[in-house]
């Protein structure tokens, strides 16, 4: 995973500039404007996956080598692809754009924070002692929060050039992730089904019942159901490229800790596009 290690930072870095270019302050102020759908979709994603991920590990008594890594993805935002598909999905999008980008701000603070939790109760001790949840904050600081901010000030003084290439942009950060994504790929793949073996089945279950709870639980509480299909594919697709980011700082190039984020990044597209086409329609 050297290459792999090498170019997250930098491709992570690129995606949360991309995502800072599409943000106005106004993606803000929606919180206020309309709290119910972003407090759903934000406890949601900030709390019931990671709780339902916790309880998959549980019940089907993941290892905990595994286990981390699942808690790794669950902690992590969402991703840009999602604000896409919720475009497809004839989601809400402006909703789907202010989830991603408060949780992916405040992540520097709740992905540490899960992961040294989990790491303890699942008993993983092979964390360096040069690795602190400051560090991780820190580091995260650099590669999301400063490059998302670099974007909307890049967007402030530049607003006209930005708003005429925004959909180039879009477009550009969800080839930077399948580059991403072939590189991990190319780099592991003879070990590509063992990936798969030891974690599919656990991602795959922990993406489709976290899509179908927050499906239902916009149903219950959210405004309806272009925010439903928003909430679900937040909860769905996650930012593959920074959980394997935070999993290589904390444990280097250990690939069983990094196993079910590639299986889960591969497994995402797959549900998020059956998603899209079953509710595409749906009004």
């Amino acid at each position: 995973m050297e290459v792999v290690t090498k170019i997250a930072p930098i491709i992570l870095a690129l995606i949360m500039l991309g995502l800072g270019l599409g943000l106005k302050i106004e993606n803000f102020m929606r919180v206020l404007k309309t709290p119910k759908d972003f407090f759903v979709g934000f406890f949601s994603q900030l709390i019931i996956l990671p709780l339902v991920a916790y309880l998959l590990i549980i019940i089907l008594k993941t290892p905990p080598e595994i286990a981390i890594g699942v808690m790794i993805i669950a902690a992590a935002p969402g991703g840009v692809t999602s604000n896409i598909l919720t475009k497809f999905a004839n989601g809400d999008v402006a909703l789907s754009i202010t989830l991603t980008a408060i949780i992916s701000l405040i992540s520097i603070i709740t992905v540490p924070l899960i992961i040294f939790t989990s790491a303890d109760l699942f008993g993983i001790t092979n964390i360096s002692e040069n690795i602190s949840m400051t560090g991780i904050a820190l580091k995260m600081f650099l590669v999301v929060t400063v490059p998302v901010a670099l974007g909307m000030i890049i967007r402030k003084f530049a607003e006209n050039f930005v708003n005429s290439k925004i959909r180039i942009f879009e477009k550009l950060n969800l080839v930077l992730f399948i580059i991403f994504f072939i590189a991990a790929f190319y780099e592991e793949r003879e070990n590509f089904i063992d990936f798969l073996m030891q974690a599919g089945f656990i991602a795959l279950i922990l993406n489709i019942t976290m899509m179908i709870v927050a499906y239902y639980l916009g149903k219950i509480f959210a405004s309806g159901i272009k925010q439903q299909k928003c909430i679900a594919l937040e909860c769905g697709l996650q930012n593959g490229t920074l959980a394997i980011f935070v999993s290589t700082q904390i444990f280097g190039t250990n690939i069983v800790y990094i196993t079910p984020t590639a299986a889960y990044a591969l497994i995402m597209y797959i549900t998020g596009f059956i998603f899209v086409f079953l509710l595409k329609n749906k009004v």
